[in-house]
Protein backbone atom coordinates (compact mmCIF):
# COMPACT_ATOMS: atom_id res chain seq x y z
CA UNK A 1 0.00 0.00 0.00
CA UNK A 2 1.45 3.41 -0.91
CA UNK A 3 2.03 6.16 1.61
CA UNK A 4 -1.09 8.16 2.35
CA UNK A 5 -2.52 10.62 1.95
CA UNK A 6 -2.21 10.67 -1.82
CA UNK A 7 -5.20 12.54 -3.23
CA UNK A 8 -5.05 10.61 -6.51
CA UNK A 9 -5.20 7.15 -4.90
CA UNK A 10 -8.01 5.27 -3.22
CA UNK A 11 -7.36 4.97 0.52
CA UNK A 12 -9.00 1.52 0.57
CA UNK A 13 -7.12 -0.29 -2.22
CA UNK A 14 -4.38 2.07 -3.43
CA UNK A 15 -5.66 2.19 -7.03
CA UNK A 16 -6.21 5.44 -8.96
CA UNK A 17 -9.44 7.04 -7.76
CA UNK A 18 -10.03 9.17 -10.90
CA UNK A 19 -10.67 12.23 -8.73
CA UNK A 20 -10.77 15.30 -10.98
CA UNK A 21 -10.02 17.55 -8.00
CA UNK A 22 -6.74 15.70 -7.33
CA UNK A 23 -5.43 16.48 -10.83
CA UNK A 24 -4.45 20.12 -11.43
CA UNK A 25 -5.39 19.73 -15.12
CA UNK A 26 -9.02 18.89 -14.25
CA UNK A 27 -9.42 20.50 -10.81
CA UNK A 28 -11.97 22.96 -12.23
CA UNK A 29 -14.39 20.09 -13.00
CA UNK A 30 -16.75 18.33 -10.62
CA UNK A 31 -15.56 14.94 -9.44
CA UNK A 32 -17.42 11.77 -10.44
CA UNK A 33 -18.36 11.29 -6.79
CA UNK A 34 -20.60 14.39 -6.86
CA UNK A 35 -23.10 12.50 -9.03
CA UNK A 36 -23.44 9.33 -6.96
CA UNK A 37 -24.60 8.25 -3.53
CA UNK A 38 -21.99 6.47 -1.43
CA UNK A 39 -23.35 4.34 1.40
CA UNK A 40 -22.23 5.74 4.76
CA UNK A 41 -21.36 2.18 5.87
CA UNK A 42 -18.70 2.03 3.13
CA UNK A 43 -17.07 5.18 4.47
CA UNK A 44 -17.34 4.02 8.08
CA UNK A 45 -15.58 0.76 7.14
CA UNK A 46 -12.39 2.72 6.44
CA UNK A 47 -9.94 3.03 9.32
CA UNK A 48 -10.38 6.47 10.94
CA UNK A 49 -6.91 7.62 9.85
CA UNK A 50 -7.85 7.11 6.17
CA UNK A 51 -11.25 8.82 6.21
CA UNK A 52 -11.63 12.23 4.56
CA UNK A 53 -8.09 12.09 3.18
CA UNK A 54 -8.73 11.08 -0.45
CA UNK A 55 -11.59 9.88 -2.66
CA UNK A 56 -12.38 6.21 -2.86
CA UNK A 57 -12.21 4.64 -6.31
CA UNK A 58 -15.61 3.80 -7.87
CA UNK A 59 -15.11 0.08 -7.14
CA UNK A 60 -14.38 0.56 -3.44
CA UNK A 61 -17.14 3.18 -3.17
CA UNK A 62 -19.46 0.50 -4.63
CA UNK A 63 -20.95 2.93 -7.15
CA UNK A 64 -19.88 1.45 -10.48
CA UNK A 65 -23.51 0.66 -11.43
CA UNK A 66 -24.56 4.25 -10.64
CA UNK A 67 -21.78 5.61 -12.85
CA UNK A 68 -22.70 3.30 -15.75
CA UNK A 69 -26.34 4.38 -15.49
CA UNK A 70 -25.40 8.05 -15.67
CA UNK A 71 -23.36 7.62 -18.85
CA UNK A 72 -19.75 8.40 -19.72
CA UNK A 73 -17.95 11.23 -17.93
CA UNK A 74 -17.67 14.55 -19.69
CA UNK A 75 -14.00 15.14 -20.72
Amino acid sequence: MPDFPRPDLCPACGARNDCTLADPRTADRACWCYGVTIDAAVLQALPPELRDRACLCPRCAQVEAQLQASGPPIP
